[in-house]
């Protein structure tokens, strides 16, 4: 007879996709609300985008649990720097924040794939983007999820980023205008929820600018 385990997994992934494109002076952030688990959807109305500070959201997807559990410590590591700095987090402050603590918990991880996006200091739009063990970098825009494999060759063609190998160093915000850069999004996820079944439902769009953080509501398929 053989022996039989049990096959248990602390880990789920439960699916979407996420997508944020810096500009001149704004970024764009975006995420479907379908959660997944196998081929359950478990909820079509589940927003991905978690707001860290004034000028700076992040998008993630994955295993929500461990999401959730990022986002309350990134919360709770903001509350106390703002007790003993007297201001909000830059965004790329808590960028190296967030590697920093994807980082330490490297053995047993946060299964969760982020992409962070804000304005920096001068007001320009950054985005980040990371595995699941804190390596990041800075990048015009960038894909993270179940559907970032049919995302990011569309951007790639789209945008084209200028190699990091170049010297003098580009500029890596994109040439769009804001519109442009949310009608494109826009278009990125309708035809990524034509092939990718985690992702689906509604499109949640935050965009960050001088003026403040507003947000924008798209409806996608549902099947």
């Amino acid at each position: 007879m053989t022996k039989q385990q049990a096959n248990w997994s602390p880990y789920d992934n439960n699916g979407g996709s996420c997508v944020a494109i810096a500009g001149a002076d704004y970024c764009v952030v975006a995420a479907d609300t379908r959660m997944s688990t196998g081929y359950n959807i478990l909820t079509r109305d589940y927003s991905k985008i978690c707001k860290l500070a004034d000028k700076c959201v992040m998008a993630s997807s994955g295993f929500q649990a461990d999401v959730k559990a990022l986002q309350k410590l990134l919360a709770a590591r903001h509350l106390i720097y703002q007790h003993q700095h007297n201001k909000q987090m830059s965004c790329p402050a808590m960028g190296q924040l967030l590697s920093n603590t994807l980082y330490y918990k490297r053995f047993f991880p946060y299964y969760s794939f982020n992409v962070l996006g804000g304005l920096d200091s001068e007001g320009k739009g950054c985005v980040f983007t990371y595995d699941a063990v804190g390596s990041y970098e800075r990048v015009g825009y960038s894909s993270q999820g179940s559907g970032s494999t049919l995302i990011m060759p569309f951007l790639d063609n789209q945008l084209k980023s200028p190699s990091p190998l170049l010297l003098p160093a580009q500029d890596a915000v994109t040439p769009l205008s804001e519109s442009e850069a949310v009608d494109l999004v826009k278009t990125v996820f309708a035809s990524a929820t034509e092939r990718d079944i985690y992702t689906g439902d509604k499109l949640e769009i935050v965009i960050l600018n001088a003026e403040g953080i507003h947000r924008e509501y798209m409806e996608l398929r549902k099947d």
